[in-house]
Formats: structure tokens, sequence, C-alpha cells
């Protein structure tokens, strides 16, 4: 199964990251969210990541207009989903927010059409036992920036079938991605191994045992990490940070996965990081 037409939900920083992936390498998109002020500042976003792309050589100038042309803008989700063989979930980290988005994808979408959700660590069975397709339920997590990072974690739940895996496989492959298959645990491989790095850097942060700068130029200099953790905490966002520790948490029992004080200061704060110009670092 080919897929060429593809809705992408939620038009944040994740979502607009898709819908230009996937509107570049030639597939026909429904951008889709509730507020048109976010669609409007979708396009541009993706608008000026392509500027960005010609500038360094990494696309020809004529290619803008063209993706530009495939992303289609809309508020309407049912209308979205019962036109296209794919639909991607890509609402933020909140795991009843997540239900609630995917429960109406299901009851709009043709039989036939795949549901994948962009989650970074809630269970993909049980986001597909809201479903009456479990079987066409799949994880499809992205990193961020989607246009730079190759990486697709695909994640099978207990029901997922094969045939939809097979699918999903081949459009991250068509996209220019490398698919990882991961099983479903909390977390998955990324943010398993990623958020406890994060939530101990904070721990040193508050704990006295260094600046935030002197962290992530120790782990950028001594480890060869192109980000320090923090400046990658401010840039996933604080709260999807929280979110998903909080996941993990939950869900394996173990408190090395407990979230800092720090970082549940910073969220209650609305220092979300990069997004809301204050996190770990300030941003002009």
């Amino acid at each position: 199964m080919k897929i060429d037409r593809i809705a992408v939900v939620g038009a944040g920083t994740m979502g607009n990251g898709i819908a230009h992936v996937a509107a570049q390498h030639g597939r026909t998109v429904v951008l889709v969210d509730v507020a048109s002020e976010a669609l409007d500042r979708a396009r541009a976003t993706i608008s000026t990541n392509l500027d960005r792309q010609i500038k360094k050589g990494l696309v020809e100038a004529s290619a803008k207009e063209a993706t530009l042309g495939r992303i289609e803008l809309s508020t309407d989700l049912a209308s979205a989903a019962e036109r296209v063989q794919l639909v991607i979930e890509a609402v933020p980290e909140q795991t009843v927010l997540k239900y609630d988005v995917v429960e109406a994808i299901d009851e709009a979408a043709s039989e036939g059409t795949i549901i994948a959700t962009n989650t970074s660590s809630i269970s993909i069975t049980e986001i597909a036992a809201r479903t009456k397709r479990p079987d066409k339920v799949i994880g499809m997590h992205f990193m961020n920036p989607v246009p730079v990072m190759q990486l697709v974690e695909v994640i099978r739940g207990l029901a997922t079938s094969d045939d939809t895996t097979r699918a999903v496989v081949e459009l991250a492959e068509g996209l220019g991605k490398t698919a990882v298959e991961v099983n479903d645990f909390p977390g998955f491989v990324a943010n398993r191994v990623l958020m406890p790095m994060i939530n101990e850097a904070v721990f040193a942060l508050m704990e006295g045992v260094a600046e935030a700068s002197a962290i992530d130029t120790v782990m950028k200099l001594g480890m060869n990490h192109p980000m320090g953790p923090l400046e990658l905490a401010d840039l996933i966002g604080l709260d999807t940070c929280l979110s998903i520790l909080e996941v993990l948490h939950r869900d394996l029992g173990d408190d090395r996965y407990r979230p800092c004080p720090l970082l549940r200061k910073y969220v209650a704060a609305g220092w979300l990081g990069r997004k809301a110009r204050r996190g770990f670092h300030t941003y002009e």
C-alpha cells in the first residue's frame, strides 16, 4: 500500500514539521487544527524553514511553492480524515487529549485508513484500544525538528498488523527518514534513554552542581553531544519533558524517572523553553 494522501492533526511544532516533510516528498497533506491562527502560523513556519533549506542548498528554490501547494489547511477534522489513507495525530503529549483526538479520527476516517500517533511515550496498545481498528493503529514518533532529524521510531501496538507496519515503514523511508521498529514500552527507546539524562541534568542544576551553561558545555565538549541536555529540554519544551517523565514514572513504577521538582516549578511558572523564550536558558 503506497500512502500518498495524509492528514496531520495538530499544527504545532511537530505537526507542521511532519506536514512539511510529507509535502516536500510529494504527498498531498491536509494539516488540521482547531484554531485557524495556529494553521496560519504553521504555514508561515513551513515557508521560513523551506527558505532556510534553500539558503543551505538542500532544496531547489522551485520546490518551495510546489511543497506549499501540496498542503491544505483545515479546521474540519472529519472532512480531512475521510479522504486520506493515513492520519497522523500530532497534538500535545497529554494522554486524555490524545485519546479524544484518536477516537474522533477513528469515527471519521474510512475503514481502511491507518491511524498513526506521534506520541513520544504513551502506550500504542492503549491508544489503539479506544478505536474500532486496533490493527491499523501504530506509533510514528518523529524527532524534533522534523525536517532535520532522520529518525522515526515505528511502534507496533499489541494488535498492529504486519500490513500496517509495512506501509508505515515504507512511508517513513519514502520521506527520507530511517525507520526503526521498537516495542510498545513506556518512552519506547528514544525517551526512555533521553529523559533520565535531561532529568538528572535538572537535578544537577537544582542542587547547585553547576550553572545551566556549564552543564550543557560539559555534555557537549565532554560527551560530544551536539546540544546540552538543558538546551535540548528547552527545544523539546519543558512541559513535554515533564509529561513524558510522568508517563515513565507512572507506567514503569521506578523512582529513577521521578520528575525533578525544579522541572515542575519551571513548568508551573510558564518557563517552557524556546517557545516561551525562557526555560533553563533565555531566548530573545
